[in-house]
Formats: structure tokens, C-alpha cells, sequence
């Protein structure tokens, strides 16, 4: 079975007037347009995935999320899609929502554990499943395959940058940027916009994938709070980019990303004459869980 898709990531220049006064040229690949829900970074993470539980005969997924994970809609579509099964444990308490709604059309069991359980995702997989006849996936699709998907964004750019953002939450995505770099001898300096308050747990997520964690900048600024958290300010910003570029981001990964790249811009952190590749890394049913703040 063929797990790709014909991939279309274009990269697109984001015009404004504040990049021209700072001569500051900004790119942005468009990994959203990937597919409607195995989209961006989701699908990258995914594919070698499904590709080694296919080579073992495996049919049936078991992932982890939150009640709004981006991951668990394309691991349900994406089993749905290449024919396996799909479970996923959903952290907290059991609710309804949009995603969860259309996991469920996809296929996917949805099995709600309490915080404390969930912390234990390989005791949740051993205690639930054979896993001679079912494949873990962990939250958010992180592992070594996961980086080797997103390693090949590198290979797919038709432009060189002086630098390149993404945004982090496991820290998979930015690692195989680093990794596609490393492999083509590129001089690109890579930049992770962490969503996740006191993400300087990364460095030691780098260390441990054999990653020098001074080839990768932290900006640990941008995370509003907390994951999932906003602020009046990220939501203005926001709405602005969306109706000024028609480029659709949501709170949670984009448009922390986005946020943060204008501000450093804004604060002249970059060199004249630089050249950035802002990476969007899909997930757009993001929006779907912070619609209230967009409606005041």
C-alpha cells in the first residue's frame, strides 16, 4: 500500500509593509494544503508510522490526545483512509466536541482516561492491547519516524533561507527540520516558537535524539499562558494576518508561530537582507475549539 500523497507545500512570500521597512523578506510553507485533516506536520509524523505497522502486519492504531488534538483527527483519517483500525485515549473527562465528532465519523474509538492515567501511555497501550496485533503511536505522533517525515520538508524547499521558524509542542517537527538541514549541509538557522509554557524541557528532548540543542533556537516568549492558551492581543493578530494574507492559522500552534515571528521582525532581531521560512504546520480544527474568542 502507497502511504503518499502527491504532496502540495508550496512557498508562498508573505507581503507587508513592515518586512519591506526592515528589509526582511518572509516565506511561508504552506504544509496546510497537504490534505483537509492529515494535514502539515500530522501527516509528516505519520507516514513511516504507517508505513513499519503495514510491514508488521499490523492493522490497528492506538494514539493519545487531547479532546481537541489536531493528531488524533488525522490518525483517525488516516486509518480510515490506508484501512486500519484506530483507538485513541483522550485525556480528561469524556466530552462531545466538532473533532472528537468527526474522529468518531472516521472510525475511531474513543476511550476518555483521567489526567493521572493518561500519564502512562506505554502502561495504557501494555494493559489494553497486544502489540503483535496493534501499533503505538504516541501523543502527537512523536518518535524517530515522526522526525524522519519532517526531515524531508528540508529537501522539498526550492529556495534556500537564512532562517527557518516552526512551531513546537513534542519538539519532533523542529528536530527533523534540524536533522533535513544537517543532511544537506545547509547553513539555515533553525527556530523553534515553543507553545507550551516552560518548554526548556526541549533541550534535553534534543539531547536525547542526538541533536546539539545550540543548533536550535528556543523563543520562549510566545506561549500566552500556557498550550491552548490566548490572549486578547494573539487573537487581534490573529484576525489581522487572516484577512490580510487569506491564509488561515489558529491559536494553539500557527498563530503563537506567526505572533512571534512578526514581533522579532518588529524588535529588528533579524540581519538585513535575511531571508525566513516560517513553517505552517496545518492543524487549522484548531479554530474550532476558540471560536469564542473570534466572535467579541
Amino acid at each position: 500500500m502507497n502511504f503518499s500523497f502527491q504532496i502540495y507545500s508550496p512557498e508562498e512570500q508573505i507581503h507587508d509593509s513592515k518586512f519591506e521597512d526592515k528589509n526582511i523578506s518572509v516565506y511561508i510553507k504552506r504544509d496546510d494544503k497537504i490534505h483537509p485533516f492529515i494535514s502539515g506536520n500530522k501527516w509528516r509524523k505519520l507516514k513511516y508510522q504507517l508505513e513499519e505497522a503495514k510491514e508488521q502486519q499490523i492493522n490497528h492504531l492506538v494514539t493519545f490526545g487531547g479532546a481537541w488534538s489536531n493528531h488524533l483527527l488525522a490518525t483517525a483519517a488516516a486509518a480510515a483512509q490506508f484501512g486500519f483500525r484506530a483507538t485513541a485515549y483522550v485525556r480528561g473527562e469524556e466530552i462531545q466536541n466538532p473533532v472528537l465528532d468527526m474522529c468518531r465519523l472516521f472510525g475511531m474509538n474513543l476511550l476518555f482516561v483521567d489526567r493521572e492515567s493518561y500519564r502512562n501511555k506505554e502502561e495504557l497501550f501494555q494493559r489494553g492491547h497486544n502489540p503483535q496485533t496493534s501499533y503505538f503511536i504516541d501523543e502527537g505522533g512523536k518518535s524517530d519516524l515522526g522526525m524522519k517525515g519532517c526531515a524531508e520538508i528540508i529537501s522539498e524547499l526550492e529556495q534556500q533561507y537564512d532562517h527557518i521558524f516552526v512551531a513546537s509542542g513534542t519538539g519532533t517537527t523542529v528536530a527533523g527540520i534540524q536533522l533535513g538541514i544537517a543532511k544537506n549541509n545547509l547553513q539555515t538557522k533553525v527556530h523553534s516558537i515553543p507553545v507550551l509554557k516552560g518548554a526548556e524541557f526541549l533541550k534535553n528532548e534534543f539531547q536525547s535524539w542526538n541533536i546539539d540543542p545550540k543548533l536550535i533556537t528556543l523563543h520562549l516568549d510566545y506561549h500566552f499562558s500556557g498550550y491552548a492558551k490566548v490572549k486578547p492581543d494573539l487573537i487581534a493578530f490573529i484576525k489581522s494576518f487572516i484577512s490580510s494574507t487569506g491564509i488561515m492559522i489558529e491559536p494553539t500552534y500557527t498563530g503563537k508561530l506567526l505572533f512571534g515571528v512578526y514581533d522579532l521582525i518588529e524588535k529588528e532581531y533579524f540581519k538585513p537582507n535575511s531571508k525566513i521560512l516560517v513553517i505552517h504546520t496545518g492543524g487549522i480544527t484548531g479554530l474550532l475549539g476558540h471560536l469564542q474568542h473570534f466572535n467579541r
